[in-house]
C-alpha cells in the first residue's frame, strides 16, 4: 500500500462520485419503468448495462485509490480497456444502422477519455512511489 497523496484522493472522489451517478443513472433507466426507459430514448442495451455495472467497478476502483492501492491502478486500466471495447461494440451497432442516441456517443467519449486519464495519472502517482 502507498499512501495516497491530495490530487489522488481528489481523483478518487471524482471517479467515485462518477460512479455513483452512473450507478443511479443506469439503474433508474433499467429499473424505473417505462417512463423512465422512454426518457432514454433509443438506448443500446448492452451499451447501458455495461455503463451500470461499470459503475459499481468505478466505486471500487475510487476506494482503492482513496487508499493508495496499486490494484485500484490496475482496475482504472481494466475499466479505461472493457469501455473502449464497449465503445467499438457500440460503433459496430451503429454502423449496421441500429438505433442510438447521440448522447451516448458523448457519453461513451467522455467515460473513455475520463478513464485513461484516470489509469495515467494513477499509475503515475502510485507507480513513483516504494512498495
Amino acid at each position: 500500500m502507498t499512501k495516497p497523496d491530495s490530487p489522488l484522493r481528489g481523483l478518487a472522489l471524482a471517479a467515485g462520485a462518477f460512479g455513483l451517478l452512473t450507478i443511479g443513472s443506469g439503474g433508474n433507466a433499467l429499473f424505473g419503468g417505462a417512463a423512465a426507459r422512454q426518457a432514454a430514448g433509443a438506448y443500446v442495451p448492452f451499451v447501458l448495462w455495461f455503463n451500470f455495472l461499470a459503475g459499481f467497478g468505478y466505486v471500487l476502483a475510487a476506494a482503492g485509490l482513496w487508499l493508495g492501492r496499486r490494484w485500484a491502478t490496475q482496475l482504472a486500466w481494466a475499466i479505461a480497456l472493457a469501455t473502449l471495447l464497449v465503445f467499438a461494440a457500440f460503433g459496430v451497432h451503429v454502423a449496421r444502422g441500429g438505433a442510438y442516441e447521440v448522447r451516448t456517443v458523448a457519453a461513451m467519449t467522455l467515460r473513455s477519455v475520463l478513464w485513461l486519464a484516470i489509469a495515467w495519472f494513477a499509475t503515475r502517482r502510485l507507480g513513483r512511489r516504494s512498495a
